[in-house]
């Protein structure tokens, strides 16, 4: 029993921590702030065809990461999403 190797263990820094695969990782491009590059001050919650494009098909609105908005103006994207679905202009759930 004793004569057995036992298979080297790794850490999670040798192994490649940025997930998965042959050591290889996809880097992206940082996605730009549309409301940054048009210089918007103010996102208007009745303009639902602009702010449908932040909500995914079950109604949830899309986080920073994927949208691609800065701070700011992902804060006042979630408000005025928020207001349109209040007064019924975008839909909370999908059916």
């Amino acid at each position: 029993m004793a004569d057995i190797e036992k298979a080297p263990r790794f850490d999670k820094g040798e192994r490649g921590s940025r997930g998965g695969g042959n050591g290889r990782f996809r880097r992206t491009r940082r996605r730009v702030c549309r409301f940054c590059v048009d210089k918007t001050d103010y996102i208007d919650y009745k303009d639902v065809k602009h702010l449908s494009n932040y909500i995914t098909e079950r109604g949830k609105i899309l986080p920073r990461r994927i949208s691609g908005n800065c701070a700011k103006h992902q804060r006042s994207l979630t408000e005025a999403i928020k207001k349109a679905r209040i007064v019924a202009l975008l839909p909370h759930t999908s059916d």
